[in-house]
């Protein structure tokens, strides 16, 4: 689904943020010192990792908090996903700190998992119940990010702005809403299951309220493999595949996180670009096309994904002994995102998509589509420089952007006394 920040608001702006203890009070304070051991060092747990003696196979997945880089780039995607864009209301620089360190102590607490505390009869539940009395890790991942107008004169933070990062622009055959755009921030909630996110969404604005106020909010999900491979979108084709190798250092240090070359504040280092588009499939309409020309306009088979010169959804697009397109179009899809020259391997991108449905418009049709979600490190030579290539594309007439943003994914929580923002801040 997705919503404005006027949606359920009752007409109300946002309320003033409340001062420290509001944030930072006695039920905060106590889950993230009980999260401390939420873990250090590797980026994530894969669900593949070798158990522990304490583990039993059908233990929840947890990924580790404390890492150079955040959760949520690396971590493989999990089954549900929300994101919200969110106003920063902080009255000033030390509110801001505040809510920054509001946001860790949750989130290394949520990856964690544990019981909540007690806080007697006669007070407001410390948890709102929906995952029960014991909070599972359940996968779940947090990612925040920060936008382009959170380096206004507001909070002092003009002179730190990372050096790529604008305000999204209207690219040619968009239909951008900006009330579902842009933000102060951006909060990525990922886990293995829906109640997980929602969980984890009611209990970081609980403790936020006042800091900040949701923008505009998308959930979204993964479908799982059908039958095997790369997971498919609403489109019916695996979206996904060919992605950069995320266990190749070197390919992330080049692709994925920011630069290092003095070309970026010091204080990047560890983060990444963080896009996002909210992508309409007009799926009432796609599903009058014919396959051929489905698959024409993709350039892969439906069925098993493959590129068609190709038999294996990994297989190489053999553009070389194609020059004309007499296999796959010139003007399909993959061959336009990714022509596979020396030249375009630097405008390559990290995807993490997730499909959204958010039941039907006012006209009775279908609305859903893709949260187009990817990092790079240079939003100009990657997101922008492949956004051109598929202007006028023939899928254009399938789909609609209308929504998201840029921002900057945050370095990581490097140990215990780390919290998210503090190199920004510092």
């Amino acid at each position: 689904m997705t919503q404005n920040r006027n949606a359920g608001t009752g007409g109300t702006g946002p309320t003033r943020m409340v001062g420290r203890r509001g944030f930072l009070g006695a039920v905060g304070a106590s889950l993230g010192t009980a999260a401390l051991g939420a873990g250090t060092g590797a980026a994530a747990v894969h669900a593949d990792a070798a158990p522990s003696a304490a583990d039993s196979p059908a233990a929840p997945r947890r990924f580790a908090f404390h890492s150079e880089h955040q959760q949520g780039v690396l971590t493989p995607p999990q089954a549900a996903a929300a994101f919200l864009a969110l106003d920063v209301t902080a009255a000033d620089r030390a509110e801001l700190s505040e809510l920054f360190q509001a946001v860790t102590s949750r989130a290394r607490f949520l990856a964690a998992g544990g019981a909540p505390p007690s806080v007697g009869i006669t007070a407001p539940p410390s948890d709102s119940g929906v995952v029960g009395p014991d909070i599972s890790p359940d996968g779940l991942t947090v990612t925040l990010s920060v936008g382009a107008s959170l380096f206004d004169d507001r909070y002092g933070l003009a002179g730190r702005k990372p050096a790529r990062l604008v305000t999204m622009p209207d690219f040619p055959n968009d239909a951008l809403r900006r009330d579902m755009c842009d933000g102060d921030l951006l909060l990525q909630l990922r886990a293995d299951h829906a109640d997980t996110v929602i969980h984890a969404m009611r209990d970081i604005t609980r403790a936020t309220r006042g800091g900040m106020a949701v923008r505009w909010r998308t959930d979204g999900f993964i479908s799982p493999p059908r039958p095997t491979g790369t997971p498919r979108n609403l489109m019916g084709f695996k979206d996904g595949t060919a992605n950069p190798n995320i266990d190749d250092p070197a390919e992330m240090a080049r692709l994925v996180w920011a630069a290092t070359d003095g070309s970026e504040p010091a204080w990047t280092a560890g983060g990444s670009y963080h896009v996002v588009r909210l992508i309409r499939m007009l799926v009432e309409f796609w599903d009058r096309v014919s396959l051929r020309e489905q698959e024409n306009m993709i350039g892969r088979s439906r069925d098993v994904g493959a590129p068609l010169t190709g038999v294996n959804e990994t297989d190489t697009p053999d553009y070389l002994n194609d020059p004309n397109g007499d296999a796959i179009p010139t003007g399909s899809h993959i061959r336009l995102a990714n022509p596979r020259t020396p030249a375009t391997d630097s405008s390559r991108l990290l995807r993490r998509g997730y499909n959204y449905n958010a039941g039907t418009d006012t006209n009775g049709q279908l609305d859903m589509g893709l949260i187009f979600t990817t990092f790079n490190q240079d939003i100009k030579r990657q997101f922008a420089a492949v956004q051109q290539r598929l202007v006028d594309e023939a899928l254009t007439d399938y789909i609609s952007p209308f929504g998201g943003g840029y921002y900057f994914a945050l370095p990581g929580v490097r140990d215990p006394n780390d919290w998210l923002g503090r190199t920004l801040m510092d």
